[in-house]
């Protein structure tokens, strides 16, 4: 959702808006300041925070899961599937193919909590079959 607050019609929005925000983000002061000298006015933007996985997550995972699937004498995606099952638990359909075993929850739209669990479950896992992956390097950012 975008909020116009255009200098020409809604000044006194935009000044008690910017107050406002000035208030509860002090650090972000200078900045909004410089923005608040637009000739036209500001947009705000809302929109719900997303808490998905990181790129370093993301990133550390697939490194680790391929070597770990090539250790184990699987493919990278047969490795992901078997994290998958073992960190958020499988079920078993029946197919046309016969018994198939499925993860109850995929990893696409994980949050950083989810994936964090996915990685602990590989490091896990590893270590029990004598496979030794580093632990992650906790990146403050994220």
């Amino acid at each position: 959702m975008e909020i116009h607050l255009p200098r020409s019609n809604a000044e006194k929005k935009l000044n008690r808006t910017l107050a406002l925000l000035s208030a509860e983000f002090p650090q972000m002061v200078n900045q909004m300041s410089e923005i608040a000298k637009s000739k036209h006015g500001i947009t705000l933007e809302l929109k719900p925070l997303k808490t998905r996985r990181s790129r370093p997550q993301e990133n550390y995972y697939r490194q680790w899961c391929g070597k770990f699937a090539s250790y184990c004498g699987l493919t990278p995606d047969e490795m992901h599937e078997e994290m998958l099952c073992q960190c958020y638990g499988s079920e078993i359909r029946q197919t046309k193919f016969g018994e198939k075993r499925r993860p109850r929850k995929r990893s696409n739209d994980a949050t950083r909590g989810d994936f964090s669990d996915l990685i602990e479950t590989l490091c896990r896992i590893a270590a029990e079959m004598g496979f030794d992956i580093p632990p992650p390097v906790i990146d403050p950012e994220c």
